[in-house]
Formats: C-alpha cells, structure tokens, sequence
C-alpha cells in the first residue's frame, strides 16, 4: 500500500504499515533504530504523539477522516509531543526527506489489489488495478464488525431461536 498526495499524484510513502491496535500504536516506532525512507507508519485513531524513547527523529502529519493534512512537524526530535485535536490519525515517516506536502493536501492510500478484492466479482481471472480509497476507509473497513443476523432458521434448535449472531 502506498501513500499518495493527491494534489501532486506523488507518492509520499511506498510503504505504509498501520498501526490501528491499542497495543500497536502503544508500540509504534519505539525500539528501532530507524525508519526507512521511504516508509511510513499510520496510527490510528490518535491525535497525539510522542517520541519518548525513541532513537531517531521522525516526520510527523496529522490528518483527519478524509485524509486531509491538518497539521506537519518535520523532524521531531526524541523526547517531544505534539497533537492536532481535529486529527484522526497521524502518519509517520523518516525526518530528513523532502516531501512535498503541505496543510490542506489531501493524502490517500493506494495500491494493487486484485478484481475480486476490489469488487468486481464477475471476472474470475485475477486482475490488477489501482484503487484509491480514503484513510478512514481502509481502516475503519479493516475493523468494522459485520452486521448481526438474527437465527432465524430451520436448522436452528428451537431454544436458539432469535439469537444475535454475526456473520464470519
């Protein structure tokens, strides 16, 4: 998965790994040495961040459900915080690389994904295409508990009947 800019069509990141856990964002850079260059780490939901501990200086975006760029600190050394209330997730990435991104850019997720993935289901020979799809879509999809169905069948003992299951 990439991260792009769209105004500029570029890619900011060309890897980005999500961090959409408790526990993985609690973890996030900390205990590496360093980041690539060209990679990105997405936590969210989160507003707020610090680099307590952390061994390296890192870029950091805020953006908010759309994926648009509410606020940039570049090369944020270790031991600072900083926050965005409007944010709903922060990107990080390497300090020290020139991006062209600024406040109001509107940065989404993109990348190769296969028809059936992308839903277009009739064709059954896997192709491949490029899909844009907004920041608080990929992860609020990734989360997102399907509908409950109630268990309403033959097949269903009658003591079950009723029940609120949720589909797999």
């Amino acid at each position: 998965m990439q991260l792009i800019n769209a105004r500029t069509s570029m890619a900011v990141a060309s890897v980005v790994e999500l961090a959409v856990t408790r526990a993985d964002r609690r973890q996030g850079l900390l205990g590496r040495d360093a980041l690539d260059l060209s990679a990105a780490m997405m936590l969210a939901p989160c507003m707020a961040v610090h680099t307590a501990f952390m061994r390296f200086p890192i870029d950091v975006m805020f953006v908010d459900r759309d994926g648009v760029v509410r606020k940039i600190v570049r090369h944020m050394k270790p031991w600072r915080i900083a926050a965005s209330p409007r944010a709903y997730a922060v990107i990080e990435l390497a300090a020290g690389v020139e991006r062209d991104v600024v406040p109001g850019d509107r940065l989404y997720l993109g990348g190769a994904v296969s028809a059936a993935e992308a839903g277009d289901g009739a064709i059954c020979v896997p192709r491949v295409r490029a899909v844009r799809r907004s920041i608080a879509e990929v992860l609020t999809g990734s989360l997102r508990r399907p509908p409950p169905v109630k268990a309403y069948d033959e097949d269903v003992p009658a003591s079950h009947q009723g029940e609120t299951r949720y589909r797999r």
